[in-house]
């Protein structure tokens, strides 16, 4: 595996490596790596000749000082991990060379509503962040395929957006979430839950199974969210939203209108000052 730090250095690199009509396959992440991005790692390597992943803990995506300090960072661990599945290349930028001074990464797009609810509502500036980032890291590797994960479900949507709208040759695949064996998400918030609230924390993905249950059985979308905020309430866990919209557009679904054939529900919990978010397609596919 080749570990690189330098933009330039990377470029270099990928230049050399695109012959014979390789493709190049990307995987951003913040580190701290578990099974779920190694998913995102092993779709690539069996889909492209060469895969990329990147390590950059993005401060522009985080409106909580305290949330990104308290981000776990285990880049030696990690980099073993990416090794081990075969990775081609880790690149772990610093913030200097990200965001260097001179070089205007500032984007303005419209996501049609796309980053207004859920996460968006919750944490204003993020999405800003989040497309800021992945757009910096497209033009560094230009990929052909860049690889999400459905656990940050609006994310993957705001970035299609944003690759749309720029008209970014990069094809974004987003990859079914990979569960303990409990049903609990992936995520790298999870090593910071102690042994009771990560076994309380399934309450998030059965509550997510039982609103699908509902909303098969003719259940009202507005009943159904109140039962699950009534069912995520337990002690030290408190619900911020559980939201059911249409899985295109985030958008609610009226009352009285007919049901869209994609339907997704989407929620974060805080687990004492652990915040973890899940989501679940209640109709058609991912």
């Amino acid at each position: 595996m080749y570990l690189f730090k330098r933009v330039d250095q990377l470029r270099e690199f990928l230049s050399s490596a695109r012959t014979n009509n390789r493709t190049v396959g990307f995987i951003p992440t913040m580190g701290a790596l578990h099974d779920g991005h190694l998913s995102l790692i092993k779709r690539s390597l069996a889909e492209n000749q060469v895969t990329v992943a990147s390590i950059f803990v993005n401060p522009t995506q985080f409106n909580e000082a305290s949330d990104l300090q308290k981000y776990p960072r285990t880049p030696g661990k990690d980099l073993e991990l990416l090794a081990k599945v075969g990775c081609t290349v880790a690149f772990l930028p610093e913030v200097s060379d990200m965001y260097p001074p001179g070089l205007d990464t500032s984007l303005s797009l419209d996501f049609g509503g796309l980053d207004q609810s859920m996460e968006g509502e919750k944490r204003p500036g993020h999405f800003d962040g989040v497309a800021q980032v992945v757009k910096r890291l497209l033009d560094i590797v230009s990929p052909e395929f860049l690889y999400m994960g459905q656990k940050d479900y609006q994310q993957q949507l705001i970035v299609r957006s944003m690759v749309q709208q720029l008209n970014i040759s990069t094809t974004v695949i987003t990859v079914p979430t990979v569960r303990e064996a409990d049903g609990l998400a992936m995520s790298s918030r999870n090593v910071r839950l102690t042994p009771e609230l990560r076994e309380g924390a399934t309450i998030l993905h059965q509550t997510l199974e039982g609103a699908r249950e509902k909303l098969s059985q003719g259940e009202s979308i507005d009943r159904i969210e109140k039962w699950a905020i009534q069912a995520l309430s337990q002690p030290k866990f408190q619900p911020e939203y559980f939201t059911i919209a249409n899985a295109d557009t985030l958008q609610p679904i009226p009352a009285n209108d007919p049901l869209p054939e994609r339907i997704v529900a989407c929620t974060a919990v805080w687990a004492d000052d652990v915040r973890l978010i899940d989501n679940l397609m209640l109709a058609g596919q991912l």
